[in-house]
């Protein structure tokens, strides 16, 4: 007889340390794939994607990526760049805080602050049209990592929605996305807390 992998549990407050154990060993697995989900979910992004804008939201997001490598910006801030928008599928209405969920166990601190906060800063540029206050981002003035969104924002993010930008390819970044989420989630090394670095080498 071939080996049961279900718990023994209908209720997680049932469960046994051997169910618990053996939860652990299977779920090992499914986080080594993360990277791949989320490039299939950008993928996706080139396929089904927001009507009105010129291009897709894959493209917006590698135009945002390759601004910031060009601009010589660390594997961190150009992950962020390429994902910063990656949860507009499944939370339109909070795109940035769940992107910057999918980030945060492996990327700096303040590569995870700036896309959970880049949306209301992204307000600056179109937020009268609406009737919204355009100056909301105002608030997180004294934050550490004002300034940093705000150039995310002006640099990278705002300036991406060109059909006539020589993006790089998807494939380009697949390296650097599968080697942060290879990354040991939530290692103080990494995430740096209370750290603010520069966003490029470049002025």
């Amino acid at each position: 007889m071939s080996e049961v992998n279900t718990v023994s549990f209908t209720q997680m407050k049932d469960g046994t340390k051997e169910d618990y154990e053996l939860l652990e060993k299977l779920e090992k697995p499914y986080l080594a794939l993360t990277a791949d989900r989320v490039l299939d979910e950008l993928r996706r992004q080139g396929e089904v994607s927001l009507e009105g804008y010129k291009i897709t939201r894959l493209d917006h997001a590698l135009q945002s990526a390759t601004r910031a490598r060009r601009d010589g910006a660390d594997i961190d801030w150009i992950v962020g760049a390429l994902l910063h928008d990656i949860g507009d599928g499944l939370a339109p209405q909070n795109h940035d805080r769940f992107s910057a969920e999918v980030i945060r166990p492996f990327v700096r601190w303040d590569v995870s602050w700036v896309v959970e906060h880049h949306g209301i800063f992204q307000m600056l540029y179109y937020g009268r049209h609406y009737g919204w206050d355009e100056n909301a981002r105002d608030q997180f003035k004294d934050h550490p990592c004002f300034e940093s969104c705000a150039e995310f924002c002006e640099r990278w993010d705002q300036s991406s929605f060109d059909p006539e930008y020589e993006q790089d390819s998807l494939d380009s970044f697949e390296p650097l996305v599968r080697e942060v989420f290879a990354r040991k989630a939530y290692d103080a090394a990494i995430i740096k807390e209370g750290a603010v670095t520069a966003l490029t080498t470049h002025p």
